[in-house]
């Protein structure tokens, strides 16, 4: 649902559930799961939307992959690489895992100090 119009950005509301949020027992259990997401859509053509507007969000799936690999990949390989070279060069375990996960910290530090050149990378379309 459209929530904000500007002149360049559209805020979107996602109403993001968990299978256990349409089970008729919610109400006596505590697994049940609502959560609402606001993303930030730039706009891309002239076509108008109207806030309270129902809308689809579609994204490329490469950008999807783009951002696991950014994510999840990338650290991985960090962490095992510098693990098992540190290891292999007879470092000490602790030293070794203490520099591979500082490593992977300073990656994502990197990637949030960066995070306006992937925010342009990785964006969300929407379609009526």
């Amino acid at each position: 649902v459209v929530t904000q119009i500007t002149p360049t950005e559209i805020y979107v509301e996602i109403l993001n559930k968990s299978m256990c949020a349409a089970c008729h027992a919610k109400s006596a259990c505590t697994m049940s799961d609502m959560s609402i997401k606001r993303i930030k859509i730039y706009r891309t053509s002239n076509e108008v939307y109207h806030v309270g507007e129902e809308v689809l969000v579609v994204m490329k799936k490469t950008l999807g992959l783009r951002a696991v690999w950014i994510s999840y990949v990338i650290p991985l390989i960090i962490l095992l690489t510098l693990l098992l070279t540190l290891l292999g060069c007879k470092v000490s375990e602790p030293m070794s895992a203490l520099i591979s996960v500082g490593s992977v910290a300073l990656y994502y530090v990197l990637v949030k100090i960066f995070n306006i050149s992937l925010e342009r990378n990785l964006y969300f379309k929407i379609r009526k």
